[in-house]
């Protein structure tokens, strides 16, 4: 593991996850990896519970991590990683509660028939819903002081050497000077899965399991 994304979901973290494959820190671990790896909701769900977990088979073929569920256990990832370096993502905090408001957390409250989707609506739920933020995420002023604290916590825990505070829109020079690789040309940014990009995917999803059935 070259790369430990310590930034919650909707703070840019597809976009990271491109980024860092095209820098050569592939494939990235991202919370869209978990959909159609069952055993996988099984580590988290200990995981998110207290378990003990083999990360060394989560992150098996992977070089880097970014989004939930792992940035959520940046601290032990540390620790099995030592040579990693930290990677905190961040951005406005009304924004960023608006966009998750609007993406994830009503996806996440969705119902299924489907077992495995009803697995992965309960990690979810035990470890971001209940774990993060305490089964108040609608209570917004709650919300946003967890997320501050987040990022003051890593910024305290996480040595200055070690550690970028990133936003995406700073591009890739501050990304490539962190991981100490060429900045790739002329090639742009990846700038990926805004608030409607996010919905529109959701419901193709959803077409698409409606045609199957």
């Amino acid at each position: 593991m070259r790369v430990i994304g310590a930034g919650f979901g909707r703070t840019g973290t597809l976009s990271r996850k491109v980024a860092l494959e095209e820098l050569g820190c592939g494939p990235c671990y991202h919370m869209i990896e978990v959909f159609d790896k069952p055993r996988h909701v099984e580590l988290w769900q200990a995981a998110a519970e207290g378990r003990t977990v083999d990360w060394g088979e989560l992150f098996a073929g992977y070089n880097s991590a970014v989004d939930w569920p792992a940035c959520s256990f940046y601290g032990q990832l540390m620790d099995v990683y030592p040579a990693a370096k930290v990677l905190l993502t961040i951005r406005d905090s009304e924004t960023w509660y608006e966009s998750v408001k609007n993406t994830i957390y009503p996806t996440s409250r969705a119902e299924s028939d489907s077992p495995d989707v009803r697995a992965q609506l309960h990690m979810a739920t035990t470890l971001i819903w209940q774990g993060t933020f305490d089964g108040r995420f609608e209570d917004k002023q709650h919300t946003i002081a967890v997320f501050e604290r987040h990022t003051q916590e890593v910024v305290q825990r996480v040595p200055a050497e070690r550690l970028l505070v990133y936003e995406v829109p700073e591009g890739w020079e501050p990304l490539c000077r962190f991981l100490d690789v060429p900045v790739p040309g002329d090639k742009p940014f990846p700038r990926l899965n805004d608030t409607a990009a996010f919905q529109r995917r959701i419901q193709e999803r959803a077409q698409g399991a409606g045609e199957a059935s």
